[in-house]
Protein backbone atom coordinates (compact mmCIF):
# COMPACT_ATOMS: atom_id res chain seq x y z
CA UNK A 1 0.00 0.00 0.00
CA UNK A 2 1.60 3.06 -1.10
CA UNK A 3 2.37 5.96 1.52
CA UNK A 4 -0.63 8.30 -0.02
CA UNK A 5 -3.21 6.02 -0.27
CA UNK A 6 -6.60 6.89 0.70
CA UNK A 7 -8.42 5.02 4.29
CA UNK A 8 -12.20 5.36 2.67
CA UNK A 9 -11.07 3.51 -0.54
CA UNK A 10 -9.05 0.98 1.37
CA UNK A 11 -12.09 -0.03 4.02
CA UNK A 12 -14.18 -0.16 1.37
CA UNK A 13 -12.78 -2.58 -0.76
CA UNK A 14 -12.13 -5.03 2.42
CA UNK A 15 -15.46 -4.32 3.06
CA UNK A 16 -16.51 -5.51 -0.31
CA UNK A 17 -13.91 -8.27 -0.41
CA UNK A 18 -15.28 -12.19 -0.67
CA UNK A 19 -12.61 -14.69 -0.36
CA UNK A 20 -12.41 -15.98 2.80
CA UNK A 21 -9.42 -17.32 2.36
CA UNK A 22 -7.85 -14.02 1.66
CA UNK A 23 -9.90 -11.25 3.45
CA UNK A 24 -9.13 -11.88 7.05
CA UNK A 25 -5.16 -11.46 7.00
CA UNK A 26 -6.48 -8.57 4.26
CA UNK A 27 -7.91 -6.52 6.99
CA UNK A 28 -5.21 -7.29 9.47
CA UNK A 29 -2.77 -5.68 7.35
CA UNK A 30 -5.35 -2.79 6.24
CA UNK A 31 -5.24 -2.15 10.39
CA UNK A 32 -1.22 -2.34 9.85
CA UNK A 33 -1.35 0.16 7.60
CA UNK A 34 -3.53 2.33 9.56
CA UNK A 35 -1.57 2.10 12.33
CA UNK A 36 2.03 2.99 10.40
CA UNK A 37 -0.04 6.11 9.42
CA UNK A 38 0.22 4.76 6.23
CA UNK A 39 -3.55 5.84 4.97
CA UNK A 40 -4.58 8.98 4.20
CA UNK A 41 -8.41 10.60 5.62
CA UNK A 42 -10.47 11.96 2.62
CA UNK A 43 -13.84 12.62 3.81
CA UNK A 44 -14.76 13.43 0.55
CA UNK A 45 -14.62 10.04 -0.65
CA UNK A 46 -18.06 8.60 -1.80
CA UNK A 47 -20.75 7.91 0.89
CA UNK A 48 -24.05 5.74 0.29
CA UNK A 49 -26.24 3.21 2.11
CA UNK A 50 -24.82 0.52 3.52
CA UNK A 51 -23.53 -1.47 0.32
CA UNK A 52 -24.13 -5.16 0.54
CA UNK A 53 -21.12 -6.70 2.32
CA UNK A 54 -18.61 -9.23 0.98
CA UNK A 55 -19.12 -12.71 1.55
CA UNK A 56 -19.13 -16.21 -0.30
CA UNK A 57 -21.65 -17.54 -2.07
CA UNK A 58 -21.65 -20.08 1.13
CA UNK A 59 -23.53 -20.44 3.55
CA UNK A 60 -26.89 -20.27 2.08
CA UNK A 61 -28.64 -17.13 4.16
CA UNK A 62 -31.84 -18.03 5.86
CA UNK A 63 -34.69 -16.66 8.46
CA UNK A 64 -33.16 -17.03 12.03
CA UNK A 65 -36.22 -19.18 12.44
CA UNK A 66 -35.34 -21.38 9.44
CA UNK A 67 -31.88 -22.28 10.45
CA UNK A 68 -31.60 -26.22 11.42
CA UNK A 69 -31.05 -27.05 15.23
CA UNK A 70 -29.19 -30.20 15.61
CA UNK A 71 -27.92 -31.56 19.01
CA UNK A 72 -24.37 -31.30 20.44
CA UNK A 73 -23.86 -34.74 20.31
CA UNK A 74 -23.59 -35.73 16.93
CA UNK A 75 -20.36 -34.29 14.94
CA UNK A 76 -23.14 -32.66 12.70
CA UNK A 77 -24.75 -30.41 15.63
CA UNK A 78 -21.23 -30.32 16.86
CA UNK A 79 -19.57 -27.91 13.76
CA UNK A 80 -22.88 -26.76 13.21
CA UNK A 81 -22.00 -24.88 16.51
CA UNK A 82 -18.54 -23.57 15.75
CA UNK A 83 -20.06 -22.90 12.04
CA UNK A 84 -22.91 -20.31 14.17
CA UNK A 85 -20.49 -18.50 15.96
CA UNK A 86 -17.73 -18.41 12.95
CA UNK A 87 -20.38 -17.27 10.83
CA UNK A 88 -21.18 -14.28 13.65
CA UNK A 89 -17.46 -13.23 13.68
CA UNK A 90 -17.33 -12.90 9.49
CA UNK A 91 -20.53 -10.95 9.97
CA UNK A 92 -18.52 -8.83 12.73
CA UNK A 93 -15.35 -8.02 10.22
CA UNK A 94 -18.11 -6.41 7.58
CA UNK A 95 -19.57 -4.29 10.68
CA UNK A 96 -16.36 -3.25 12.60
CA UNK A 97 -15.36 -2.36 9.28
CA UNK A 98 -18.58 -0.37 8.23
CA UNK A 99 -18.45 1.42 11.23
CA UNK A 100 -14.75 2.82 10.40
CA UNK A 101 -16.43 3.80 6.77
CA UNK A 102 -19.66 5.29 7.55
CA UNK A 103 -19.39 7.73 10.05
CA UNK A 104 -17.08 9.92 8.88
CA UNK A 105 -16.98 12.49 11.70
CA UNK A 106 -15.56 10.90 14.03
CA UNK A 107 -12.21 11.31 15.60
CA UNK A 108 -9.03 9.02 14.34
CA UNK A 109 -9.49 7.66 18.10
CA UNK A 110 -12.64 6.07 16.48
CA UNK A 111 -11.15 4.69 13.41
CA UNK A 112 -8.40 3.17 15.67
CA UNK A 113 -11.07 1.05 17.96
CA UNK A 114 -13.16 -0.06 14.71
CA UNK A 115 -10.05 -0.97 12.39
CA UNK A 116 -8.43 -2.63 15.57
CA UNK A 117 -12.08 -4.65 16.48
CA UNK A 118 -12.21 -5.98 12.47
CA UNK A 119 -8.57 -7.54 12.61
CA UNK A 120 -9.79 -9.01 16.04
CA UNK A 121 -12.94 -10.26 14.31
CA UNK A 122 -10.75 -11.66 11.38
CA UNK A 123 -8.61 -13.68 14.17
CA UNK A 124 -11.53 -14.87 15.64
CA UNK A 125 -12.83 -16.00 12.14
CA UNK A 126 -9.76 -17.82 11.28
CA UNK A 127 -8.96 -19.85 14.45
CA UNK A 128 -13.20 -20.70 14.62
CA UNK A 129 -12.27 -21.58 10.89
CA UNK A 130 -9.23 -24.03 11.68
CA UNK A 131 -11.71 -25.47 14.82
CA UNK A 132 -14.23 -26.44 11.92
CA UNK A 133 -11.43 -27.35 9.49
CA UNK A 134 -10.39 -30.01 12.30
CA UNK A 135 -13.62 -31.59 12.85
CA UNK A 136 -14.04 -32.13 8.97
CA UNK A 137 -16.00 -29.14 7.78
CA UNK A 138 -15.58 -25.79 6.47
CA UNK A 139 -17.40 -22.30 6.90
CA UNK A 140 -20.14 -22.36 4.36
CA UNK A 141 -21.31 -26.25 4.80
CA UNK A 142 -24.39 -24.77 7.35
CA UNK A 143 -27.48 -22.44 6.44
CA UNK A 144 -26.92 -19.64 8.62
CA UNK A 145 -28.79 -16.09 9.43
CA UNK A 146 -27.91 -12.20 8.43
CA UNK A 147 -29.98 -10.76 11.41
CA UNK A 148 -26.52 -9.68 12.63
CA UNK A 149 -25.91 -7.41 9.22
CA UNK A 150 -29.60 -6.31 9.04
CA UNK A 151 -28.93 -4.38 12.27
CA UNK A 152 -26.31 -2.40 10.21
CA UNK A 153 -28.57 -1.53 7.84
CA UNK A 154 -30.97 -0.20 10.27
CA UNK A 155 -28.43 1.91 11.84
CA UNK A 156 -26.89 3.29 9.24
CA UNK A 157 -28.00 6.87 9.60
CA UNK A 158 -27.04 7.67 12.91
CA UNK A 159 -23.82 6.57 14.94
CA UNK A 160 -25.30 6.88 18.22
CA UNK A 161 -27.89 4.43 16.99
CA UNK A 162 -25.11 1.91 16.26
CA UNK A 163 -22.84 2.25 18.94
CA UNK A 164 -26.34 1.26 21.54
CA UNK A 165 -27.81 -1.37 19.13
CA UNK A 166 -24.86 -2.99 17.81
CA UNK A 167 -22.27 -3.41 19.94
CA UNK A 168 -24.14 -2.50 23.25
CA UNK A 169 -26.93 -5.34 22.41
CA UNK A 170 -25.91 -7.49 19.56
CA UNK A 171 -22.32 -8.31 20.72
CA UNK A 172 -22.79 -8.03 24.38
CA UNK A 173 -25.31 -10.89 23.91
CA UNK A 174 -22.16 -12.50 22.59
CA UNK A 175 -20.85 -11.63 26.22
CA UNK A 176 -23.44 -14.02 27.82
CA UNK A 177 -23.73 -16.59 25.47
CA UNK A 178 -19.91 -17.93 25.66
CA UNK A 179 -19.82 -19.39 29.37
CA UNK A 180 -22.93 -21.28 28.37
CA UNK A 181 -21.36 -22.47 24.61
CA UNK A 182 -17.79 -23.48 26.27
CA UNK A 183 -19.56 -25.48 28.88
CA UNK A 184 -21.38 -27.79 26.27
CA UNK A 185 -18.44 -28.01 23.87
CA UNK A 186 -16.29 -29.05 27.41
CA UNK A 187 -19.09 -31.54 28.05
CA UNK A 188 -18.30 -33.32 24.77
CA UNK A 189 -14.68 -33.24 25.12
CA UNK A 190 -13.80 -30.44 22.65
CA UNK A 191 -11.59 -28.10 25.06
CA UNK A 192 -9.41 -26.72 21.77
CA UNK A 193 -12.45 -24.89 20.54
CA UNK A 194 -13.48 -24.02 24.20
CA UNK A 195 -10.05 -22.42 24.34
CA UNK A 196 -10.68 -20.93 20.95
CA UNK A 197 -13.69 -18.99 22.86
CA UNK A 198 -11.54 -17.64 26.08
CA UNK A 199 -9.82 -15.57 23.28
CA UNK A 200 -13.39 -14.51 21.70
CA UNK A 201 -14.62 -13.39 25.04
CA UNK A 202 -11.69 -11.72 25.99
CA UNK A 203 -11.54 -9.62 22.47
CA UNK A 204 -15.17 -8.99 22.96
CA UNK A 205 -15.17 -7.55 26.30
CA UNK A 206 -13.17 -4.57 24.44
CA UNK A 207 -15.52 -4.53 21.61
CA UNK A 208 -17.92 -3.81 23.98
CA UNK A 209 -16.05 -1.72 25.85
CA UNK A 210 -15.31 0.36 22.88
CA UNK A 211 -19.41 0.68 21.93
CA UNK A 212 -19.85 1.85 25.44
CA UNK A 213 -17.51 4.46 25.53
CA UNK A 214 -18.88 5.95 22.11
CA UNK A 215 -22.20 5.59 22.56
CA UNK A 216 -21.76 8.05 26.26
CA UNK A 217 -19.58 10.34 24.36
CA UNK A 218 -21.97 10.58 21.70
CA UNK A 219 -24.91 11.53 24.45
CA UNK A 220 -22.69 13.77 26.44
CA UNK A 221 -21.54 16.02 23.10
CA UNK A 222 -25.83 16.11 22.20
CA UNK A 223 -26.88 16.54 25.71
CA UNK A 224 -28.76 13.65 26.24
CA UNK A 225 -29.13 10.89 29.23
CA UNK A 226 -27.37 7.36 28.47
CA UNK A 227 -29.41 5.39 29.89
CA UNK A 228 -32.54 7.03 29.10
CA UNK A 229 -31.94 7.56 25.51
CA UNK A 230 -30.35 3.44 25.25
CA UNK A 231 -33.74 2.15 26.65
CA UNK A 232 -35.32 4.17 24.23
CA UNK A 233 -33.86 2.93 21.22
CA UNK A 234 -34.52 -0.62 22.60
CA UNK A 235 -37.93 0.37 22.18
CA UNK A 236 -38.01 2.24 18.83
CA UNK A 237 -36.09 -0.58 17.38
CA UNK A 238 -37.82 -3.21 18.97
CA UNK A 239 -34.56 -4.94 20.02
CA UNK A 240 -35.21 -8.82 20.58
CA UNK A 241 -31.53 -9.56 21.58
CA UNK A 242 -32.45 -9.66 25.29
CA UNK A 243 -33.66 -12.84 26.62
CA UNK A 244 -31.69 -15.62 28.72
CA UNK A 245 -28.63 -15.09 31.78
CA UNK A 246 -26.85 -11.95 31.87
CA UNK A 247 -22.93 -12.50 31.94
CA UNK A 248 -23.04 -9.73 34.77
CA UNK A 249 -19.12 -9.90 34.91
CA UNK A 250 -18.13 -9.14 31.38
CA UNK A 251 -20.85 -6.52 31.32
CA UNK A 252 -19.69 -4.61 34.24
CA UNK A 253 -15.73 -4.87 32.83
CA UNK A 254 -16.89 -4.15 29.51
CA UNK A 255 -18.44 -0.82 30.83
CA UNK A 256 -22.39 -1.43 31.83
CA UNK A 257 -23.06 0.32 35.08
CA UNK A 258 -25.10 -1.57 37.42
CA UNK A 259 -27.99 0.61 37.07
CA UNK A 260 -27.89 0.17 33.62
CA UNK A 261 -27.96 -3.52 34.17
CA UNK A 262 -31.09 -3.78 36.57
CA UNK A 263 -32.62 -1.58 33.64
CA UNK A 264 -31.66 -3.85 31.17
CA UNK A 265 -32.96 -7.10 33.24
CA UNK A 266 -36.43 -4.78 34.27
CA UNK A 267 -36.72 -4.30 30.41
CA UNK A 268 -36.45 -7.65 29.67
CA UNK A 269 -38.94 -9.10 32.36
CA UNK A 270 -41.17 -6.23 31.83
CA UNK A 271 -40.83 -7.30 27.85
CA UNK A 272 -42.12 -10.77 28.51
CA UNK A 273 -44.19 -10.51 30.77
CA UNK A 274 -45.97 -8.05 27.97
CA UNK A 275 -45.28 -11.03 25.37
CA UNK A 276 -47.24 -13.50 27.57
CA UNK A 277 -50.51 -11.27 27.75
CA UNK A 278 -50.95 -10.67 24.66
CA UNK A 279 -50.48 -14.79 23.94
CA UNK A 280 -52.79 -15.55 26.18
CA UNK A 281 -55.40 -12.96 24.92
CA UNK A 282 -55.04 -14.05 21.90
CA UNK A 283 -56.28 -17.58 23.29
Amino acid sequence: MNADASLYPAIEQQLLATDIDHKPSAVQALYACWQQRALRRDATAPLYPVPEPGRPLRPTLVRPADVPRRRMGSPEGHAAMVHAIAHIEFNAINLALDAAWRFRDMPDSYVDDWLRIAAEEAEHFQLLRARLQALGFDYGDFPAHNSLWEMAEKTDHDVLVRMALVPRVMEARGLDAVPGVQDKLRRIGDLETAAVLDIVLRDEVGHVRAGNYWFTTLCDARGLEPLATFRDLLCDYRVGELRGAYNWDARIDAGFSALELTMLQDFTVTRERREKDTDASAV
